[in-house]
């Protein structure tokens, strides 16, 4: 990598970890509501999808205010935004407010996405490289937000946790005032080479206007949906279903699995504290849940890597069907620790291996003048609709059970799957 991309990597690695420390918080935080909250996983699952949806919803208008103002204006107001959802979170009282906070979060996050990927696919010179990074930073948060909330739980009660949690965002926000780099130094340099990223369906097309008018984001719509990124929008909003029904209520389903198979005293781990209020917060499941989610760091540097190495749609199916036997395996692998640990890595590794597939295909089926809109349209799918998948996976825990969480997840996934097949055959 040359400066300007190590500058470009670094500073959305900052960001994206920020972004999914605060998103994989939530479903720790979710355990401790339920117990203080008199409401069902229903309920609480539509308050989350609240927030959750409110994040992708917002990646469409943050995609058009990245094609108009740029990525670093945008990543840092993010990162500021979200410290401050999470002061509020502590600070409003109730599902209400806990509702409230979650859409300040979501609507700061939302334009994370579009920005920082953007800024890679247009600034990066070793873009796969760049990929591969960003999305190994993700998982830091990934893992590392429910792991730090967890032990701020032990210490402290969850509303003193969540402004402890506020503080990373605004250190990374200041940060980025003062980082240097050229955001558009890819293209610049595909210009004067006269390549193009996209593929057939979309044109090279670095002379389009700015998307400053609803006539002008109509067009730019109109030409960005070609067969092919149609396709991949609806590939990736299945996925979105998947991704946040499964990881929504994970921790509470690890936990339910885990309680008959491990025999644990809380007191034998915590020792002297045992008998203190700290104890009361102690869950194992909240710890593993953590360690699971680690494990998609080598998922996302895989798949990085893999987009430099094979067509991307390739490797998204590969994925994803791995995505769908693991959902068919899950409640069966529950039985014992070590099948229980096992299909549960394998969830890590290939769903977060997955994403940059996704990203580099998004890519490819979009010209770069408008790759910021493209992204906030893929990122309204998978989070924004997406989101739908927290709700829906607290309805079949409500008034389904275990299987039929998991036989619904499957059949998203086998969608997505049979969309990323089509693409495959359309290309040869």
């Amino acid at each position: 990598m040359n400066a300007n991309d190590r500058a470009i990597t670094g500073f959305t690695m900052a960001g994206h970890a920020m972004v999914h420390t605060y998103e994989l918080a939530v479903p720790i935080l979710l355990t401790v509501w339920l117990a203080e909250f008199s409401v069902t996983s229903a309920t609480l699952g539509t308050v989350v999808a609240v927030g959750y949806g409110l994040f992708g919803v917002g990646a469409l208008p943050g995609g058009l205010l990245v094609d108009r103002f740029g990525s670093r204006r945008l990543i840092v107001a993010c990162l500021f935004g979200m410290g401050s959802a999470f002061v509020l979170l502590g600070l409003l009282p109730g599902v209400a407010g806990i509702a409230v906070a979650l859409a300040v979060w979501g609507l700061a996050a939302s334009v994370y996405h579009p920005a920082g990927l953007t800024l890679i696919s247009k600034g990066a010179d070793q873009r796969g490289a760049a990929f591969a990074y960003h999305g190994m930073a993700a998982n830091v948060g990934i893992a590392g937000g429910p792991f730090l909330t967890a032990l701020l739980l032990v210490a402290v009660e969850w509303r003193t946790a969540v402004i402890a949690l506020a503080v990373p965002a605004f250190v990374a926000g200041l940060a980025g005032l003062t980082v240097g780099f050229d955001e558009t130094a890819a293209v610049d340099a595909d210009a004067k080479t006269g390549s193009n990223d996209s593929d057939s369906d979309s044109d090279d097309d670095t002379t389009v206007p700015d998307v400053d008018s609803l006539a002008t984001f109509v067009t730019a719509s109109r030409g960005l949906f070609t067969a092919g990124f149609l396709t991949v929008f609806v590939l990736v909003l299945f996925n979105g279903l998947y991704y946040r029904g499964m990881l929504t209520f994970l921790p509470g389903l690890l936990s339910d699995f885990l309680d008959p198979l491990l025999a644990v005293d809380p007191a034998a781990v915590l020792g002297p504290i045992a008998d203190s209020p700290a104890a009361a917060e102690f869950d194992l499941s909240r710890y593993l849940f953590a360690g699971l989610l680690a494990v998609g760091v080598a998922g996302q540097y895989v798949g990085g890597r893999l987009t430099d190495a094979i067509e991307p749609e390739r490797g998204l199916a590969v994925m994803l069907t791995l995505l769908v036997v693991i959902a068919l395996l899950f409640v069966p692998a529950s039985g014992s620790l070590p099948t229980l640990l096992a299909v549960s890595a394998a969830l890590g590794f290939a769903l977060f291996g997955l994403q940059p597939l996704s990203q580099a295909t998004i890519a490819k089926y979009s010209p770069p003048a408008y790759r910021g809109l493209s992204f906030g349209y893929t990122y309204l799918a998978i989070f924004g609709i997406g989101a739908l998948g927290a709700s829906l996976a607290g309805a079949a825990l409500t008034y389904g059970s275990q299987t039929t969480l998991f036989v619904m997840l499957a059949t998203f996934e086998a969608t997505a799957l049979g969309l990323a097949v089509w693409l495959i055959v359309r290309d040869e």
